[in-house]
């Protein structure tokens, strides 16, 4: 039980020399994250439908 305890002190400890980030930088760190995933999801999605447009025009 103290290897717990002492476990959890040194995780707090630790936590509170943590940089956090500003909410300005959070938020620019947010949109450029959903934006890349925005960008990445329609970019496969497009590859995808044109892959398989062209797997039917073949098999046709």
């Amino acid at each position: 039980m103290q290897r717990i305890t002492t476990f959890f002190r040194e995780v707090v400890r630790e936590a509170k020399k943590v940089s956090w980030p500003k909410r300005k930088e959070l938020t620019r760190y947010t949109i450029t994250v959903l934006s890349t995933v925005t960008f990445f999801a329609l970019f496969f999605a497009a590859l995808d439908y044109g892959i398989s447009e062209l797997i039917r025009l073949i098999l046709e």
